[in-house]
């Protein structure tokens, strides 16, 4: 399959699906995509390209933003400072990059290497290495396949560049590199350690570009049709509907480089004189109904505005919406008793089994 131009109208979409893939965190879309439409307009187009048509010995970046979602929405950037990550990685590895992909599709990190992708004319591989959006370096497949966590660089937007030559551990990455983005003011541009062609052919989790785009597609259809955008979503992903109520409460913190709390629900409709809690770590981690928890990482639980569709942000959730909650089902790498160990429940500090939505 030859590379495909992603056309503007793919690109809206994507911003779309990929927050509701985001399960709250990733960042939001929304400033990736004005970048998009700015670059687009200037005439840079950008291609896609399946993970199958890399050769073994091909070198691929894969980039995010890091740090605290409420931070990102304060503290703009613009598309070259992804750029510069890569270009900086290069630099330092001697490594030509065949392709550019995100290291989460979930929230605004799946616009990440468009943006470089038009600046350094290279396409983006359709896959990333979560299937979704989390909040830690060794919450990847790659992590899970023992691949090799160095070496990483960092930017931002003052000129500000590191490199983390070596390190023993996934957590070790996550340790260093979330020191440096705290002190770049909890938000940052990064290129994770360079992949190989054969290395992303088995670890990539695979057509989760087009997947988020399909996702945006579905929702925007529905809201042009005036139909109901959620059930548009579970025509085209086996998800299904925890709860339906409105915000009554929020409690939320930047600390150490993450944003982190809970939010309420009360049931409407007929979920009503029941209550939701979901406790968050940049994305939506557990939540409980009636004190008894019943979705959990790392099936998605995904927030979603009960009118619109669109995806409700642990940054951007406020008291009084309307909403509804889903589960989507998780990329199979995570659900391997190694993969739960980097992103069940435990990972994240909560001493309950997993138990998926969809058992």
């Amino acid at each position: 399959m030859p590379l495909r131009d992603i056309t503007l109208d793919d690109i809206e979409s994507l911003a779309v699906g990929a927050w509701v893939l985001g399960t709250g965190g990733g960042g939001s879309p929304y400033l990736g995509l004005l970048n998009m439409r700015a670059l687009y307009k200037e005439g840079h187009r950008v291609q896609l390209m399946p993970a199958s048509e890399l050769a073994d010995d091909d070198w691929v970046a894969a980039v995010s933003n890091m740090g605290a979602p409420l931070v990102g929405q304060e503290r703009l950037t613009d598309s070259r400072t992804i750029a510069r990550a890569v270009d900086l990685m290069e630099r330092h590895t001697g490594h030509k990059f065949r392709g550019i992909m995100a290291l989460e599709i979930g929230g605004g990190n799946s616009i990440q290497p468009l943006m470089a992708a038009a600046h350094l004319k290279r396409p983006v591989i359709d896959s990333d290495m979560m299937g979704r959006a989390y909040p830690e370096a060794q919450m990847t497949s790659v992590a899970v396949g023992d691949l090799q966590p160095c070496p990483l660089t960092t930017v931002d937007v003052r000129g500000l560049e590191s490199v983390v030559e070596k390190v023993p551990t996934w957590k070790w990455m996550e340790r260093v590199s979330r020191k440096i983005c705290v002190e770049y003011g909890s938000i940052a541009s990064t290129c994770k350690a360079p992949r190989t062609g054969a290395e992303v052919k088995k670890w990539g989790i695979h057509g989760t570009t087009t997947k988020a785009i399909a996702i945006g597609h579905a929702v925007r259809e529905a809201q042009r049709k005036h139909e109901d955008p959620v059930a548009a979503i579970l025509v085209v992903e086996p998800g299904k509907i925890l709860f339906r109520g409105k915000v009554v409460d929020v409690e939320r913190r930047a600390t150490e480089g993450f944003l982190r709390g809970r939010t309420r629900f009360e049931g409407m409709d007929e979920d009503r004189g029941s209550s939701l809690e979901i406790n968050f770590q940049n994305e939506w981690i557990v939540a409980w109904r009636d004190g008894k928890p019943v979705a959990m990482s790392p099936d998605l639980i995904c927030v979603l505005d009960s009118v619109a569709g669109e995806a409700v942000g642990t940054e951007t959730i406020r008291y009084g919406q309307r909403v509804t909650v889903i589960a989507l089902p998780p990329p199979p790498v995570f659900l391997s008793e190694k993969g739960l160990q980097h992103v069940g429940p435990r990972a994240f500090g909560y001493d309950i089994d997993f138990k998926s939505v969809f058992a």
